[in-house]
């Protein structure tokens, strides 16, 4: 498997409250990532994702194997998800300046033909096989649960002013729900996670045009660029991995 990734500040923030990191095993056969966007005061946000992306990936580092069942898998991203809240957590109740920080999360797992995820918040996760691209993860935003009670249209939630308002992020209660995806993958197809600077900017169609380019390596970079050039509202991660 391969992997192409990027972080941007993006064009009017000041600081990237984004973080991401990925792994392999196995000469590539197995392969990890996570993509965490900040939200908090100051630097709070950026202490959330940070911490986030750092227990989440130790977990992955010292517990993946060639020999991790189905279950295993889930349970170690359930587990590792749910260290990263507590941390976070702990980190803001101890600390008056991190009082209100939280971060999202959006992680996958590829091994043995099955890309596993988990999510909280509004990153994303994709999914691009057969020139079809399709959008793995549901967010977890004001603006997600009106599309969904039929109280806006897709077209309105497009520019709603509490577009950026989640229900869900690590760090703001003890208690953190996680959703799962499960995806069988074959050779060719590529996995995508991105933080909402990518998706404000830019829509899923350019996402696909993006996708469909045959240098790899630069997917990543070339999905940043558009959405800097579509405005670059906030900052922008993405982390593609190709089977």
């Amino acid at each position: 498997m391969l992997v192409s990734a990027k972080t941007d500040i993006g064009m009017k923030r000041s600081t990237n409250q984004d973080s991401y990191s990925y792994g392999q095993f196995e000469n590539g056969t197995i392969t990890w990532a996570v993509v965490c966007d900040g939200m908090g005061g100051m630097a709070a946000g950026n202490i959330a994702s940070i911490t986030a992306v750092e227990v989440i990936a130790g977990a992955l580092e010292q517990n993946l194997s060639p020999k991790s069942s189905p279950s295993f898998v889930k349970n170690l991203l359930k587990t590792s998800i749910e260290s990263a809240n507590a941390k976070i957590f702990s980190m803001a109740e101890e600390n008056e300046d991190m009082r209100g920080m939280g971060t999202t999360v959006v992680a996958v797992v590829v091994i043995k033909g099955v890309a596993y995820f988990a999510h909280a918040g509004d990153s994303r996760a994709y999914y691009y096989s057969n020139n079809q691209l399709s959008q793995v993860t549901t967010d977890h935003s004001v603006v997600q649960t009106l599309l969904e009670s039929g109280q806006l249209t897709q077209d309105e939630a497009k520019n709603h002013p509490n577009k950026n308002i989640i229900t869900r992020a690590l760090g703001v209660s003890s208690y953190i729900d996680v959703d799962f995806e499960t995806l069988d993958v074959s050779e060719g197809d590529t996995v995508l996670l991105c933080t909402d600077g990518l998706t404000n900017c830019i829509d899923d169609e350019l996402i696909k045009l993006a996708s469909t380019d045959n240098d790899f390596s630069s997917l990543a970079e070339r999905l940043v660029e558009l959405a800097n050039q579509n405005g670059g509202n906030d900052n922008i991660t993405v982390v593609a991995v190709k089977i």
